[in-house]
């Protein structure tokens, strides 16, 4: 507790993060006063019961920080530019082109995140669409003209791109990765409204649940930390070489293979998946004709978020999702000519194809533990609120496995920079 009041005083004595500390406040500040700041025309009470009696927009609105269920200007949340942001990282790896450009620097990085936000616009008007048709359908909106229904679409579309835009600033000036750090105010930010909500209607029966929960949530925090910072070491030799008049000593290095490479991304990608067939399904719910109808009501059911085969099928999309991102990010043969181009290998492999099979083997062990628990992650929430029976409470493992990862990757990003002010001051 001495060691961690003192990294503390060490952090607030540092004026340029404690600069950066109190800017991103100020960005998590103008964050939540947007969060309730309604869009005309959307009747809240009716929205606030559809929430009530829907599992997944619950889980959902947690995510955006409340912004859904008071369906404030930033409803949509950074949804369209996350998937934009996926959507150019996998296009980098397919097309040459972009691939030379993400490898040039910062002017690289500055046309990629160009061509992201570019890409979020489409995005952004697509989903709002979306979203009014659905509200439509639910009669929490009525039918709007066309400039009532632009000036709806347009509002939900500024409301993301300011998000985004309060995501930059806090890259720039404040602390850590922005977009990042807004998730995760959103996500930590619903958690007093759902706590509150559960005491309510705490009785005697439910302590033991409570207790059961917060020890399972303990578990868990343990978990994701474990597997977020677990990494397979692999040793390379560097021989000694001779280059122009110079000779380089040899070295020795460790190739890091992290357990869980792909991070959420695959779950991002198996929500977006297996909510297909329940929106089709409440789609088809609305439509005159009795089979459409009854078809409907059949992928309702069957996708029901709390159902046996909703679960089954996220659980494999999620561990599917994992080993072809691991994939598409980390490229055994591109890694093995690197480390041959460089003069190193591997103790007891041979450099070339047997290295690359190698880090092929090893890639996929680690991999399937990274995926099977990714998946266990995803699917979280409907195991917990089955044992505690609380249904409140359970925030979902993907917005704790965020959170911590999230805390983790800021936590470092402090410690390197009071790391390396502890050396400038050798320096002078």
């Amino acid at each position: 507790m001495k060691k961690i009041l003192e990294k503390v005083k060490s952090i607030f004595r540092d004026p340029d993060l404690k600069r950066k500390i109190y800017f991103t406040l100020f960005i998590f500040l103008a964050f939540r006063l947007f969060a309730f700041l309604p869009v005309p025309t959307i009747n809240l009470e009716k929205l606030r019961v559809l929430f009530a009696s829907n599992q997944f927009l619950s889980l959902l609105d947690i995510f955006s920080g409340g912004t859904l269920v008071n369906f404030s200007v930033m409803a949509l949340g950074l949804n369209p530019y996350i998937n934009a942001s996926i959507v150019l990282q996998l296009m980098t790896v397919m097309f040459p082109s972009l691939e030379a450009l993400s490898k040039e620097g910062e002017y690289g990085r500055f046309k990629i995140n160009q061509y992201t936000r570019l890409l979020t616009l489409p995005l952004t008007f697509i989903q709002a669409i979306g979203i009014y048709v659905f509200l439509r359908n639910q009669n929490i909106i009525g039918n709007l003209n066309f400039l009532e229904f632009l000036s709806f679409v347009l509002t939900m579309v500024a409301g993301t791109f300011i998000l985004v835009w309060f995501g930059e600033l806090i890259s720039e000036y404040g602390l850590g990765n922005g977009i990042s750090l807004l998730i995760l105010a959103g996500i930590v930010g619903r958690l007093p409204v759902n706590f509150s909500r559960t005491l309510a209607i705490v009785n005697q029966e439910m302590i033991f649940n409570i207790i059961m929960f917060i020890v399972l949530s303990v578990i868990v925090i343990t978990s994701v930390v474990f597997i977020n910072e677990a990494v397979r070491k692999i040793p390379i030799f560097y021989a000694k070489r001779i280059k122009g008049n110079r000779m380089y000593q040899g070295a020795t290095n460790y190739l890091p293979l992290k357990l869980n490479q792909a991070g959420v991304i695959p779950i991002i990608f198996a929500v977006s998946f297996v909510l297909f067939p329940q929106l089709i399904g409440n789609f088809f719910i609305n439509l005159k004709n009795q089979i459409l109808i009854s078809i409907g009501k059949f992928l309702v059911y069957v996708f029901s978020p709390s159902g046996f085969f909703y679960n089954f099928v996220y659980f494999l999309l999620v561990v599917g999702f994992t080993y072809f991102y691991t994939i598409v990010i980390f490229n055994p043969q591109k890694i093995s000519d690197e480390i041959q181009k460089n003069g190193g290998f591997i103790p007891g492999i041979r450099p070339g194809r047997a290295t690359k099979e190698f880090l092929e083997k090893v890639l996929y062990k680690i991999t399937s533990v990274g995926a099977v628990f990714l998946g266990i992650i995803a699917i979280l929430p409907v195991i917990m609120s089955k044992i505690t029976g609380m249904d409140d409470l359970v925030i979902g493992g993907t917005g704790i496995l965020i959170v911590v990862s999230v805390i983790l990757e800021t936590f470092k990003m402090i410690e390197g920079q009071l790391v390396m002010k502890s050396y400038d001051k050798f320096i002078k």
